[in-house]
């Protein structure tokens, strides 16, 4: 997770703030380009599923967003 995080900040994406209450902690924080980048990713991934699902028909598309939807509420609880 270290490295991920240093070439993230070495990219200027992120950046990491010492915790104030313990000296063990370090959070870490998007810059203003990483928030772009971000934005710009979410929407292309979005445009890329919608472009995979539209092979599905809409039965198919409705049942894989049930069994979705059903893997998930399994995963949380």
């Amino acid at each position: 997770m270290t490295g991920r995080i240093d070439r993230l900040e070495t990219a200027g994406l992120v950046h990491r703030i010492a915790d104030r209450t313990d000296r063990r902690a370090v959070r870490v924080a998007l810059t203003d380009a990483g928030r772009t980048l971000v934005d710009t990713v979410v929407v292309a991934h979005t445009e890329n599923e919608t472009a995979m699902l539209a092979a599905l028909a809409p039965a198919d598309r409705a049942a894989l967003d049930r069994i979705a939807r059903e893997l998930l509420r399994e995963w949380e609880s």
